[in-house]
C-alpha cells in the first residue's frame, strides 16, 4: 500500500470515528435522541468493550474464558476506590482500573494458561466467583453485597457519557486492530491456529498466550471502569457467571475473531433486550433461541473471522461513482 493510500484510509477512518462519536452526541444534546435510548446505546458501547475482551481470548488467542466479568468488576471497583479514596481524576482512574485488571490477569494467567479447553474455562469460572465472594466480604472498601454508589458527571449528562464511552470504544478497536497487525498479534494468531506448529517455528506459546490474556484483562478493566461512573452504582454481582456468558454470546453471534462482529452483536443484542422488555422475563428466552439458530445455520457468526471495513466501503462507493460518470460520459457522446 502506498503512502497516499494509507493517508486516504486514515482520513476515512478518522472522519467515520468522529462522526460516530460527535453526531449522536449532538442529537442527544438537543433531545432528538431521548435520554432512555441514549442510555441503552451507551450501555451497548460498554458491552461492546467487554465483548472485545472476550473475543481477544476466545476468538483471537483461541482459549475459552468464563471469568471476564471478574476483571470487569476489578476495573469498576478500582476506579471507584482511586477516585473517591485516593483522589485521582476520573480519566486517570479509568486507565488505572484497566491496569489493575491487567495485573490481576497477569497473576491469574501463570497458573491457568498451562491448561486448555474445558479445564481453563472451569478455572476462569472459579476466578470470577472468587472475585464476587471477595467483593461481598470486603465491606469496608466495596460496600459489601449492597454495593457502592459512585455519582459522576457521566451519570448526569447523557451526551458526555456517549462521547466518553463510544470514544473509548473507538480507541480500543483502533488499538486492537493495530495490535493484531503487529508481531505480537501475528504470533498470537499463529498460536490460535496451531500451537505445535507455532512452537516448532520458534514462537513462545505460553508467552503469547499470556500477552493475549493480559490485553483481554486490561480491556475488560476499561469496560468496568467506564461502567461504574456511567451507571453510578456497582454491586459484586457484576462479576457473576451470567455476565461472562452474556459477553461470550455477543462474540459467538458476531463471529469468533471478528472485532467489528463483536461490536455489532453487542449493540444488536443490547438494544433487542430492551426492545423486548414488554415480554417481561420471557425476553430472556430469545438469547438461547438466537444461539441455537446461529449454531444451526451460521456457526461462524455474523461476520465469521472477517471485518467490516469502512475504507473498503468508501473505495467501493468511489468506484461505483466513477463507473456512473463513465457511463454518463459515454451516453453523452
Amino acid at each position: 500500500m502506498t503512502a497516499r493510500a494509507r493517508r486516504k484510509n486514515l482520513a476515512v477512518l478518522g472522519a467515520v470515528s468522529v462522526a460516530l462519536v460527535a453526531v449522536p452526541a449532538v442529537l442527544i444534546r438537543f433531545g432528538i435522541i431521548d435520554a432512555y435510548t441514549a442510555q441503552i446505546l451507551t450501555v451497548a458501547g460498554i458491552n461492546a468493550i467487554l465483548a472485545l475482551s472476550v473475543n481477544i481470548i476466545s476468538g483471537i488467542t483461541g482459549q475459552l474464558s468464563l471469568g471476564q466479568a471478574g476483571f470487569m468488576a476489578i476495573g469498576a471497583y478500582s476506579c471507584i476506590f482511586l477516585t473517591q479514596s485516593v483522589g485521582l481524576p476520573l480519566p486517570v482512574s479509568v486507565v488505572a482500573g484497566g491496569l489493575v485488571s491487567a495485573f490481576a490477569g497477569f497473576l491469574t494467567g501463570f497458573p491457568t494458561l498451562k491448561l486448555t479447553g474445558d479445564y481453563l474455562a472451569i478455572v476462569t469460572l472459579g476466578f470470577g466467583e472468587i472475585i464476587r465472594v471477595v467483593l461481598v466480604n470486603l465491606k469496608s472498601v466495596t460496600g459489601g453485597p449492597n454495593g457502592k454508589q459512585f455519582t459522576t458527571a457521566l451519570t448526569a449528562y447523557a451526551d458526555l457519557a456517549w462521547v466518553v464511552v463510544i470514544g473509548s470504544l473507538v480507541a480500543v478497536v483502533a488499538l486492537l486492530q493495530n495490535f493484531l497487525r503487529s508481531t505480537y498479534g501475528r504470533a498470537i494468531l499463529a498460536v490460535r491456529e496451531d500451537e505445535i506448529a507455532a512452537a516448532s517455528s520458534g514462537v513462545d506459546v505460553f508467552r503469547y498466550k499470556m500477552a493475549g490474556f493480559v490485553v483481554a484483562a486490561f480491556t475488560a478493566g476499561i469496560g468496568g471502569a467506564l461502567y461504574a461512573p456511567f451507571i453510578g452504582f456497582v454491586k459484586p454481582d457484576i462479576s457473576s457467571f451470567n455476565r461472562s456468558v452474556d459477553y461470550l454470546i455477543y462474540v459467538v453471534l458476531g463471529g469468533m475473531g471478528s472485532v467489528t462482529g463483536s461490536v455489532l452483536a453487542a449493540f444488536v443484542l443490547t438494544y433487542l433486550q430492551e426492545f423486548l422488555r414488554f415480554l417481561s422475563e420471557f425476553r430472556l428466552l430469545f438469547y438461547p433461541v438466537i444461539l441455537i439458530l446461529v449454531m444451526l445455520f451460521r456457526p461462524q457468526g455474523l461476520l465469521g473471522t472477517r471485518e467490516f471495513s469502512f475504507t473498503a466501503l468508501a473505495a467501493r462507493l468511489a468506484r461505483a461513482r466513477g463507473n456512473g460518470r463513465a457511463r454518463d460520459a459515454g451516453e453523452g457522446r
